[in-house]
């Protein structure tokens, strides 16, 4: 069974909260749970460890998933935060994540990242991001809807030559849900485009060109809110067959 290692959403203290209200929560959303565990995988979360405990926990993995949650930290891509640091974001999982990343890209590992985990891909390789696509990008669509959520959806635009052709070449309907107000602005290094938003151009997918095309690779969607979908979009299992089929 592959071992697929999960970097952990993070939840504070809260002391209103009456279940452990004074602690920190290493936690995985229950669909992405459930997506992860198709075709024989295990998915396995990263607890928060030292450095040397970290190291030996992901060696054992055969590939890693980078969810979604909550954003990127404006200090962690180098810039300063706008709208008087209404997005501040998450800097103690930022530095938890591109900790396994780093381990991921040296040792050679496949790696998928999903909303937060493709932005955060993308910082990594030396990127940046849209701090709010509709605040610094007014004639952009609307990519978030707090009462829609995951029933967002909008059309993407794929090369044909792409990995992401081969998979979705043929889908009469490309359609993916839309649950970020984030999104790449400058494209980090050695990183191709797979799929734009079709209205704005928004990147919504990438892989790294440094190894074999879709081993290391992210979307902007959330393919494993797919089964919820009151709309046509297109295939969830095809891309994380792929991600498996280099563990």
């Amino acid at each position: 069974m592959k071992k697929i290692g999960v970097a952990s959403a993070f939840m504070y203290p809260e002391p209103e909260r009456l279940v452990f209200g004074k602690k920190t929560l290493c936690y995985l959303e229950k669909d992405m749970g459930r997506y992860l565990s198709q075709e024989g995988a295990m998915p396995i979360l990263i607890p928060d460890l030292e450095d040397d405990e970290l190291s030996e926990f992901i060696s054992e993995m055969d590939g890693f998933v980078f969810q979604g949650g909550t954003d990127i930290a404006p200090e962690t891509y180098g810039e300063e935060p706008i709208e008087n640091g209404k997005w501040k974001g998450d800097p103690i999982r930022d530095v938890h994540e591109l900790k396994i990343m780093e381990y991921a890209v040296k040792h050679d590992k496949p790696v998928f990242g999903i909303c937060r985990g493709f932005q955060l891909m993308n910082v990594y390789f030396g990127g940046t991001l849209y701090q709010d696509i509709n605040t610094q990008l007014p004639n952009s669509i609307v990519h978030r809807d707090a009462e829609l959520y995951d029933q967002l959806n909008h059309e993407i635009e794929i090369g044909s030559s792409s990995i992401l052709g081969e998979l979705y070449g043929k889908e009469n309907v490309l359609s993916v849900n839309s649950v970020h107000h984030q999104g790449v602005k400058e494209l980090g290094e050695n990183l191709d485009i797979l799929a734009t938003s079709k209205e704005d151009q928004i990147i919504e997918a990438f892989k790294w060109n440094q190894c074999d095309a879709g081993k290391v690779m992210g979307v902007q969607w959330h393919p494993e809110f797919f089964h919820n979908s009151k709309e046509p979009v297109i295939d969830a299992n095809s891309i994380y067959r792929l991600f498996l089929d280099f563990c």
